[in-house]
């Protein structure tokens, strides 16, 4: 259990990292390694890491308003519209197979890296 508690705080301090610096993190580090390093289950992951990304998230924003890097017109506009599509999403985490959030959840990185890295 111990090899693993250390295990779990490295994935934080990573993905902690990597959200405050780029604003991304949760998804895209947590849920591979809760699945492949921890071996835990498809939608415990998924779940897990929106249960993470809160706090690491209010850190990373008391800096950012701190430091006046907020618009917060659009965060006002983005956090209603997440609101609604986050309670949709968790309501239908359980639909999918975890083959296809497996699918989906690679298709979605794949699309996102190919326009970051063309854009």
């Amino acid at each position: 259990m111990k090899k693993n508690k250390i295990k779990m705080f490295i994935i934080g301090t990573v993905t902690g990292f990597i959200n405050g610096l780029l604003g991304s993190g949760g998804g895209t580090i947590i849920v591979p390694t809760m699945e492949r390093i921890l071996k835990i289950e498809t939608h415990k992951a998924h779940a897990t890491a929106i249960a993470v990304i809160f706090p690491i998230s209010f850190i990373s924003a008391m800096i950012y308003i701190k430091n006046q890097n907020i618009e917060w017109v659009s965060t006002g506009y983005i956090t209603i519209g997440g609101v609604i599509g986050g309670f949709i999403g968790a309501k239908l985490l359980n639909k999918f197979s975890s083959k296809w959030l497996h699918r989906i959840f690679g298709l979605v990185m794949i699309i996102t890296g190919v326009r970051m890295v063309f854009s």
